[in-house]
């Protein structure tokens, strides 16, 4: 049977929730330091840290425990065990170090714990009053290394820390900032948790004495020596020469993985972009924050301006740190800033009524600058600028994001432009613009990845390299973009199995191997798109699409052009053609439907129709295929033809300039044939079938014209 003074201790021990810590009192009490000064071997038992503090340290031996049942009163969650450190002269922090009431330069109860504290072991109940002495106390001290929060709290300051293996998770609970201390200008690191690495005065600059292939993971550099396994460095090269002041290809922040041999090392990181000899790399060692971690949180922001705006959590120079369930409101700053990390996640967050979205760099919930290996997952905003911006990054992916409210100046998804690379989008809502955020930086982006993307809006027509969209919907929204804007690169883009209203293939770059291709994919067209737009060249291909609403269409640029068994149906049968500028116009297989072709002539132009392709009904131009008064000479090839229309349409009327004409194994009903004979350098017209069809113009049978061997009733 227990004794009853044992009994008694138990039964506080229970009531203040200290169960777990009597092992760490008894290994203490019996520990050889506590011996050598004879103390207690009994802890007594107070009920607060006031009784704790009002005992004269005159009754206190070096080593002495005690037992706090709690800090305002006995089960307040703030009880601790504590034990006298008779040499301490430790500044009293109201938490881990207590000062007796009785002033003494020496001797401190110091609190004993197993590395995880709470807010309220420092007294700290409610957001009344500011935390911010106790959070500093717990984060600085090594020996803690999770801080948990189990009521609303108040910060007023700005902290920035330096320590690792750390994790601050606030139980759900709301923490408040209000009258917190003032930023710095353009300050997004300012936050109220910030962590930030040290970096280093060790800095190596070197220019490439040869061209730095794309993904490789194997630098040269001037002396290996310098540099050591494990060793974290941010490595960097200088701008593009002619380019915007910020325009990079390399920023990011890498481990050294091997020493390959006396100038070269390995990193963990396959480059995205080939850097040409004699650029100049500058490395800079850093000492990272790692593992430092921050959850559940419900963050209220303060103030509406750079200065007086507040928001949770930034990271700069870390590694392997995670933030989860952070739902903020009124934020100025992204909610989770990130600069110069590598490997981490941001999970289940969300910001709602930013108070910009028109500020740059405000009205964010994540923001990631020189970023790798990332993940961004099932995250929601309302009313912001960017649910995420990845800038100048790698590898990182955003899953299941959702951003509702982008009416009035802000789209959820975004990259800068700045040399992102690799980057998958899957299964997300929202706005989207990629390498859209100016020459700066360089308007650059490769191998963008997007699935299953709803949107009313998606942008991404610079020098983005080989974007590959699947199942992407965009749907005209009255209030954004009454349009229904879907626009690429034409610089290896894969468009798969999407729908949009107003559709467009433009090109700034050429840097891509692989084709442009766009398929399974359903467009209904405003009047007068420019499908293609001027500056294409790069070959364009449509496979198995639908083109709706057709009505002046312009394919205007002079790259060649593909419709393969594509349906393409007029607005009505009074519509504009499609006018084509391109050089090469192929059209396999498929359908066009009250509308047709018409050939700007403004170069020399090529034109085929063949596989069974079917025209039918009329447009607005009396010609279902048909070329304008231009300097261009047009090769018009049609085989396996199949064209029904009214009496006063033409199946194809040449009228103007010069122009090579073969056409076989077609049939036409109904309709016109209008080939003038000034307009033919030469014509074969042969197997044909028309039915019902009048011939208004065609050229008598010569050296360079055949027109025999058909079929006519």
């Amino acid at each position: 049977m227990d004794r009853p003074d044992t009994t008694t201790r138990r039964r506080m021990l229970r009531a203040s929730g200290l169960a777990g810590l009597t092992a760490a009192g008894a290994v203490v009490a019996a520990s050889p330091a506590a011996a050598a000064g004879s103390p207690s071997q009994n802890p007594p038992a107070y009920d607060t840290v006031k009784e704790l503090l009002a005992r004269s340290p005159r009754q206190n031996l070096d080593g002495d425990t005690a037992l706090v049942n709690g800090y305002h009163r006995p089960g307040d969650g703030g009880g601790m065990v504590v034990r006298w450190d008779a040499s301490s002269t430790a500044a009293p922090n109201g938490g881990t170090v207590l000062a007796p009431a009785q002033a003494t330069a020496q001797g401190r109860w110091i609190q004993m714990h197993d590395g995880v504290q709470d807010f309220r072991r420092f007294g700290h109940f409610d957001a009344e009053r500011p935390a911010d002495d106790a959070l500093d106390a717990m984060v600085e001290d090594p020996a803690v290394h999770r801080v948990e929060a189990h009521t609303d709290l108040l910060f007023t300051r700005r902290h920035v820390f330096d320590r690792s293996g750390i994790e601050l998770d606030f139980g759900g609970h709301t923490v408040h900032s209000t009258g917190i201390e003032k930023n710095t200008h353009d300050n997004p690191f300012g936050a109220v948790l910030a962590f930030r690495g040290t970096v280093t005065d060790t800095s190596v600059s070197y220019a490439l004495p040869a061209t730095v292939i794309e993904l490789t993971d194997t630098f040269p550099v001037p002396d290996s020596s310098a540099f050591r396994v494990g060793q974290w460095w941010t490595v960097q090269v200088d701008p593009v020469k002619g380019g915007g002041r910020d325009e990079r290809e390399l920023q990011k922040l890498v481990e050294i993985t091997e020493i390959v041999d006396g100038t070269h090392v390995r990193i963990g990181y396959l480059n995205g972009w080939e850097l040409a000899q004699g650029r100049t790399l500058t490395w800079t060692r850093v000492e990272p924050v790692r593992r430092a971690h921050v959850r559940d949180m419900r963050f209220l922001g303060a103030g509406d301006d750079e200065y007086t705006g507040s928001h949770p959590v930034s990271y700069e120079y870390a590694v392997d740190c995670d933030v989860r369930d952070i739902h903020a409101t009124g934020t100025f700053w992204p909610v989770i800033m990130r600069r110069w990390c590598t490997r981490f996640s941001t999970e289940r967050c969300s910001l709602k009524n930013p108070p910009t979205v028109f500020y740059g760099g405000a009205g964010y919930l994540t923001q990631q600058i020189y970023c790798l290996y990332g993940r961004v997952s099932d995250c929601v905003t309302s009313n912001v600028r960017h649910l995420n911006d990845l800038t100048a990054s790698a590898y990182c992916t955003v899953v299941n994001c959702h951003g509702d409210g982008d009416d009035a100046g802000g789209n959820p998804f975004t990259t800068h432009g700045q040399y992102e690379h690799d980057l998958l989008f899957d299964g997300n809502s929202g706005l989207m613009d990629i390498a859209n955020s100016g020459a700066q930086w360089g308007i650059s982006a490769k191998r963008i990845t997007v699935r299953r993307h709803v949107c009313s809006w998606f942008t991404a027509n610079t020098k983005i390299t080989d974007l590959t969209l699947e199942d992407v919907t965009v749907i005209a929204r009255p209030t954004f973009d009454q349009a229904g804007t879907l626009t690429v690169n034409a610089d290896g883009a894969q468009v798969r199995g999407c729908t949009a209203k107003f559709f467009a293939v433009a090109q700034r770059s050429a840097r891509s191997r692989r084709p442009t291709v766009i398929s399974d994919c359903s467009f209904a067209l405003p009047a007068g798109t420019v499908l293609v737009q001027t500056p294409v060249t790069a070959p364009v291909h449509f496979e198995r699409c639908v083109l709706t609403g057709l009505d002046g269409v312009v394919l205007r640029g002079s790259g060649p052009v593909r419709f393969t068994d594509c349906t393409l149906e007029g607005a009505n049968g009074s519509a504009a053609p499609l006018s084509v500028g391109s050089t090469d116009l192929v059209v396999e297989s498929g359908a066009l439907r009250d509308t047709g072709i018409q050939l700007t002539a403004v170069r020399d132009q090529r034109v085929h129709l063949t596989g069974g392709v079917r025209l039918s009904g009329t447009n607005g131009s009396g010609a279902l295929l048909s070329r304008s008064d231009g300097p261009g000479r047009i090769t018009w090839q049609l085989s396996g033809v199949t064209s029904d229309t009214d009496a006063a349409t033409a199946h194809l009327r040449i009228a103007h300039g010069t122009n090579h004409v073969a056409a076989t194994s077609s049939r036409f009903t109904g309709g016109r044939l209008h080939l003038e004979p000034d307009a033919c350098a030469d014509v074969l017209y042969s197997s044909c079938v028309e039915d019902g069809t009048q011939r208004t113009a065609m050229p008598q049978d010569g050296d360079t014209v055949r027109t025999d061997g058909n079929l006519v009733f």
